[in-house]
Formats: C-alpha cells, structure tokens, sequence
C-alpha cells in the first residue's frame, strides 16, 4: 500500500467506484479457484463479507490519506472482529459474534492452519478453522489491491493482489481437476483485469486532455475514446482466450497438477507400521477367535468388513501404501478427513454402519466400501476425529492415536457392486509397483489353470476356478494339517508346491492377487472380516474367528471389484508321502505331459500390464526435454503478454510509412508535423489544450522545433503552397527532433513512449478532405488551434 502521492491521485467518485467494482469482481473471480478446496456455503459468505469489508477499509484509507501501517492495523482489527464468525464459524456467539473460544482457534490458526489445509483431503468446508487463509487470503488481496488502485503512482501494480489469489488458490488446490475449470476462471480474472486496466487508462488520459476552461472533454472526442477502449479490450480478450484455449486443447494435462499437498509429508506413514496381513493368524489363535472384536450394524447381507488394503509386495510382506510411481497418486499417503468425501463417481450402493469398539485394538479402522463421512461417537470422540486419517485411493482409514473398547463411530460409504461376469472384463488403468519377488512356481502354477485362447476375463476367472478346486484350507489350529503362516515368497512357493494345495486366506489372497498381477490386471489384498451374520437394523457381534483376507482387481470400466480367492472348507485329504525314492518313476504311471505347455506358461498378454513400470528416460534427455518444454511454454506465455504491444508497434509503424508516403507534398508535410506531435503526446510532454503549432513548438522548446513549425505553416498558408518547403527536409527534422526527444528521456520512458496508445487518441476529428478546399479550411483556422494541423 503505498502513501498518498498528492493531488494528482484525489479521490474521484466516479474512478472510485468503477475501480471498487471491477477490483472487487477481480478478488470474486480470483477465488474461485478456492472453491475446490472449500465446497461449502461458509466459503462464499466469507469471499463475499471479506472482500466488501476489505474494500471499506482501502476506500477509507484513501479518502482520509491514512499511512500504510494506519491502514494494516485497521486490517488487522478487522480481520479479528469478523474472524471468528466467518472462518471459525463453530465457535461464533450466537453466530454472529466473536468468542473468546473462537479467538483463541483463531489466533494460532493462523500461522498453523497452512500446512494443516495441504495435509487433509478436500473439499475442507468449515471444518475446524481451516476457513482462516481464506479469510486471510481475501481480505489482504481486497485491502492491498484497492489501496494500490486508488493510491498508487503506478495503478497497475493493484493487479498482483488478485493474481496473487488466483494463484495461492492453485497451489493449495488439489493435485488433479477438471482442466477447463481453472482455465475459465482465469480467463474471467484475465477478463475483468483488463476492463480495469482500460478504465484507468482512459480516466488518466481524460485528465491530462481535460480542458481547464470547460472541465469537460468534447462528445466526439469521449466517443471516439471509448470506442478505441472497447476494441483494444476485445483485442486483447480474443487473442487470451483463443491462446488459451488453443493451449489447452493442443496440450492437456498428462499428469496430475504438481501442488503444495503434493509436497508435503503427511502426518501419518503407513509403511511405518508393520502390515496388518503379517498379524493375520493371531485372530484365529484361542484368545482372540472367539473373542468379540467390535459390534456392527447396517452391514447388508454377505457384506464386508475392511480393514486395510495392501498392494506392496517385496517377497517378504504384503504392505499397505505403495510409494508414488509413474507420476500416480500415493496409495500410502494418508490425509486428514474433514467432513466428507464425494464418492459420486463410485457405482455402488449407499452403507451407513455403526461401529462400537469391543476387543479390538489398533491403529486400523474397520469399514466398508469407499469412505464418504465418518462421526466418532464416546468419551475420546474429539481425540478421535482429530487423529483420524484416509486414503482414498486404497479406501484404507486409520486411527493415529488407536481405537481401544469403548470407541464407537458411524460412517457413510458407498459399496461398489459385486461383479456378475468376468468373461468381459479388461485390465483396468491403475498403476502399481512392480513386484519386487515372483515366488518360485508361481508362473507355472497359472499356466496349469489357463487354456489358449482364453480373454484376460476369462483367464482371471479360471485362475480363481483352479485355486478353488484345488487349494484346500487349514489354519495350523489343533486338529488341523500342518499349514504354517506367513506370506513371503517361500511360503506361496510351498502352497504351490504341496499336494494337496494346504492353506489359508492369508497365502490364498496373496497367491490370486500374485496371478492376476501376472495377467495384467491391477490387484490388492484387502485384509477384513466376513461376519457369518449381518444386520442392517440390529448390531452383530464380530469374532476374530471371521477375519479372512481377499484380493480387489480393478476392471476397465468397472472401477475395483472385490473377488474371494479362498477355497470352500473341506476335508483335506492325506498328505503324499515325502518318499525321495519317488523321484525315480520308471513305471509309466503318470499321464502324458500335456502339450502346448509353453504356450500356457506365457499366456496371452492384455491390453494394459501394471507388473513393470514404465521404463525410465535417460536423465540427460529427460533433462533437455523439460527444459525445451519449459522454453516452450515460456516462449508462448511471453508472446502472449506481449502481442498487444507488438500490435501497437506495427500500427505506429504503419501510419508512419503511410504518412511519408503519401502522394501530394501538402500530404507528407502535414504527415511530417502530425508525426512529431504524436511523439510528444506519447513522450507526455505538457501542451496546452487546443495549441496551435508555434505553441507546441514553444512548449516542447529548441530552435528546430520552431523551424519545423514554421516550414509547415508556411506550406499551409502561404500563396505559392509548398513550393518554398521541402517535404524530404521537413521529415529529417522530424527524425531530428524525435532523436533529441529520445536522448532527454530514461530508457524506461522510451519504452513507455514506443508502446504508448495516447497519440492514437488525440485527433476529436480529422480532416479528410482533398486538395484545395482542405487548404482553405486550414487557411481559415480549422487546423491552428487544437490539433496544431
């Protein structure tokens, strides 16, 4: 905000309110690229409140010339009066007025709610006092972008404060959007910008022109000025939004929007604890398989509990989260819930479960489908909530302090439909991390279940016909065959190598999500329970007897699918014999080999693999080729900002080569003084309104500039025309007196002069008449006074 600069910046009611319109649509506009982070009606109010109140406070300042620190602590005031209310509306007396309670949020919040706001999963709404850099946002940029507007010797730099916004709103916005809507709104933004930029320039103008004697400019002139406004405004509207819409359709969005939440650690790392698959067994170990874990309702028939979702193998154990690969969302980032989430694009149905914590411990929460709202309920509810943590992607939820008996909550999700056929069914797009250990066996194991010619649905399916017809399932429990636990490499290869196949959910899941993975198809385990009864009305009782495990394969077009791997209970039949005389078979006892076996250990590849990752570019090219993008788009963004002076360039360039070229001498002589003049109207040399030629000679001083006014007044009026003056010469001191003009002048207002629009609007009216009649207009005094024709 810059001091008061004089009486040249007085206050203007009509420039005032025109300036406080557009710049106040400018913040509005701005903050529409908030909207993906807030969603909610509590964001709007604020934008609107913040941004009317932060006007106030930069018309005030102007109109009574308060200092720059005057007009922040007013700022400040302000920002704790109407704080508590509009960010940390929760917490408003009455809902209108600030609480102590509500300050003490406020207050912390913010410096604190910054990197609280990129750690959470959006959209926020007016959870806790996440509203605050909004609010903080908003008022700065509708104080400061004003002050500067109506106090500033250069207005122009008013526009950074929307720009700002605009900008803040990207980077804490979320990584992946629809491309459209920050392009609309910063064509809008781009839009009333430049309205503003045209009203200031036209007020500054009518100024300078403004004559003292009338203190009103001539209608033919004000027409003429806004006309030249108006198209100047749609020029440069055409070529942003053509520029702009051409860049976006010939180079869309190929990865997701590199942002602040994309680089910032969350609060909670799921890698950091040991995966929940490893501690599978110990549900079905006496003192916890009869044990009640938690109470359930709302779950619908055949329905499941999840627990994690696990799509890391590294030959030792299935982990939750995967690092970030090819560019792809974090499975293992977890952020902050703050309200709920839009599961619209998941085809499911709606579930609302309540849970009460019994036997259970730890830091996983159980629940069904795609998260979309969940509420703690009980004595730590606040704790609770405040510690709760998402991935939506892996659709896992975590507790970071733990849930222990007694904890309850109730949750909203959406269930995605059980699929009916997988005949049809392709590899769906996800990207995983490659698996690091193929267990020994694995591949021939499949290539036993597949059959030529078989569609990657059909293979999938028949991979899970085979596990099921000959995998039989024992946990290692008293009574039951020898099954150890465990899920690393040389556990599957020894479930693979067993006959009869002897396991459990543990090495089944791991085992089909393993294949599936081989045949292209993006998989995971999810670790959950199958409770033998459910209710939608009345609680059901969960036993660790009930914990199981399977695998979610992500279909084309069908989004994850939940698929149970596990084998129905039977009797297993006796184990063979480990006779290592049995490996010399002379008899003829076993069936032929089948043919075609190469065939079936490489089955047909899909149409998408996710086993391996993209191969990587060499660092060097990968290197020149961003840095040739980032010139690119560089190279772009400047010919953009700087077309409309070029065009202002060429149009001077034009009418100087018109004017020296003209046909008559009268022409180019008249031309030759008509291009000085427009130099000293770009330069902003003072001259007096309606001058005539030897006064703006006078004004701009030097012996030339009065020789050339005489040679082109001679031309006009004397009796023998322009026999006595050379049209060549009289351009020379043109070019004379432009030079002089240059070398009196900073580089800077050089630059200023050469792009400047003024002398495009200095003639109210031009005399386009030919031959002598023209003359004897300008004899008679048409072109001595005002023009200096």
């Amino acid at each position: 905000m810059s001091a008061p600069v004089g009486a040249s910046r007085r206050l203007r009611p009509g420039n005032t309110l025109v300036s406080t319109v557009l710049l106040l649509t400018a913040t509005a506009v701005a903050a529409t690229a908030l909207w993906p982070v807030y969603q909610s009606a509590a964001f709007v109010v604020l934008v609107v409140v913040a941004a009317v109140l932060g006007a106030g406070v930069a018309v005030a300042g102007a109109l009574w010339r308060w200092p720059a620190w005057l007009v922040g602590s007013v700022a400040v005031v302000v920002y704790l009066v109407v704080g508590v209310p509009l960010a940390v509306p929760g917490q408003a007396a009455f809902g209108v007025l600030p609480s102590l309670a509500g300050l003490a949020e406020l207050v912390p919040a913010t410096w604190l709610s910054w990197k609280q706001l990129v750690t959470i999963v959006l959209p926020v709404g007016s959870y806790q006092a996440l509203l605050v850099p909004a609010l903080i946002l908003v008022l700065l940029t509708s104080v400061t972008g004003l002050s500067l507007a109506l106090r500033a010797r250069t207005a122009e730099f008013a526009l950074l404060a929307p720009l700002g916004l605009f900008l803040a709103g990207i980077a804490f916005g979320p990584g992946a959007q629809d491309d459209l809507a920050p392009l609309a709104s910063g064509l809008g933004l781009v839009t009333v910008l430049v309205l503003w930029l045209l009203w200031s320039n036209r007020e500054r103008r009518r100024q300078r022109l403004l004559p003292a004697s009338t203190g009103v400019l001539p209608a033919v002139e004000r027409r003429v000025g806004a006309a030249r406004s108006l198209l100047a405004a749609a020029t440069v509207l055409v070529v942003a939004i053509l520029g702009g819409g051409l860049a976006a359709a010939a180079l869309p969005a190929t990865a997701p929007r590199d942002v602040l939440r994309t680089r910032v650690v969350a609060p909670f790392d799921a890698r950091a604890y040991p995966s929940p698959l490893s501690a599978f067994r110990s549900y079905l170990q006496p003192e916890l398989a009869d044990t009640v874990l938690f109470d359930v309702a709302g779950l619908p028939a055949g329905g499941r509990i999840r627990l994690a979702s696990l799509d890391e193998y590294d030959g030792v154990v299935y982990a939750v989260g995967a690092a970030d690969t090819a560019g792809t969302a974090d499975s293992g980032t977890f952020s902050r819930l703050p309200y709920r989430l839009d599961q619209s694009a998941v085809r499911g149905d709606e579930v609302n479960l309540t849970v009460t914590i019994d036997g259970y411990a730890g830091i996983w929460v159980p629940g069904a489908g795609q998260l979309q709202q969940i509420d703690f309920t009980g004595r730590s509810a606040a704790a609770l909530q405040e510690s709760f943590v998402y991935n939506d992607l892996g659709g896992t939820a975590a507790v970071v302090s733990g849930l222990t008996r007694g904890d309850g909550y109730t949750s909203t999700a959406v269930l995605p439909a059980a699929p009916t056929d997988l005949a049809d069914a392709q590899p769906g797009p996800a990207v995983l991390p490659p698996v690091e250990v193929v267990p020994d066996g694995l591949d021939d194991a499949l290539a036993g279940f597949l059959r030529p010619g078989q569609s990657p649905g059909e293979q999938l399916q028949a991979m899970l016909d085979g596990l099921a017809t000959t995998g039989y399932v024992s946990h290692g429990s008293a009574g039951e065959p020898v099954s150890r636990s465990g899920h690393g490499a040389d556990r599957i290869s020894e479930l693979l190598d067993d006959t009869p196949m002897l396991g459990d959910a543990e090495q089944y899941a791991v085992t089909a999500a393993l294949m599936a993975r081989q045949l292209g198809f993006p998989a995971r385990v999810v670790l959950g329970f199958v409770p033998a009864d459910s209710s939608t009305n009345t609680a059901v009782p969960v036993t660790g007897a009930e914990a199981s495990a399977w695998i979610e394969v992500q279909v084309k077009d069908r989004g994850w699918v939940t698929l149970d791997p596990n084998p129905p209970v039977r009797d297993v039949p006796e184990l063979q014999p480990d006779d290592p005389t049995s490996v010399a078979r002379p008899q003829t006892v076993l069936p032929p080999t089948v043919p075609d076996t190469v065939d079936q250990v490489d089955p047909t590849p899909p149409e998408s693999t996710t086993a391996d990752p993209p191969a990587t570019d060499d660092p060097f090219w990968a290197a020149v080729r961003l840095a040739l993008v980032i010139a690119g788009w560089t190279l772009l963004g400047l010919a953009l900002l700087v077309s409309p002076f070029l065009g202002v360039l060429l149009l001077k360039w034009r009418r100087r080569r018109n004017r020296r070229r003209a046909r008559r001498p009268i022409d180019r002589i008249l031309g030759g003084w008509q291009e000085f003049q427009d130099s000293v109207t770009d330069y902003g040399v003072a001259v007096p309104a309606q001058a005539t030629r030897l006064e703006l000679a006078t004004a701009v001083g030097g012996v030339r500039a009065h020789w050339l006014a005489t040679e082109v007044d001679r031309a006009v009026f004397a009796p023998d025309g322009t026999a006595g003056t050379d049209a060549d010469g009289v351009w020379v001191g043109v070019r004379e007196l432009q030079n002089t003009l240059r070398s009196s002048h900073t580089r800077r207002d050089r630059l200023r002069a050469a792009i400047s629009v003024r002398s495009f609007g200095r003639y109210a009216k031009r005399t386009t008449g030919r031959g002598r009649p023209r003359r004897m207009l300008e004899g008679a005094g048409e072109s001595t006074k005002g023009t200096g024709l």
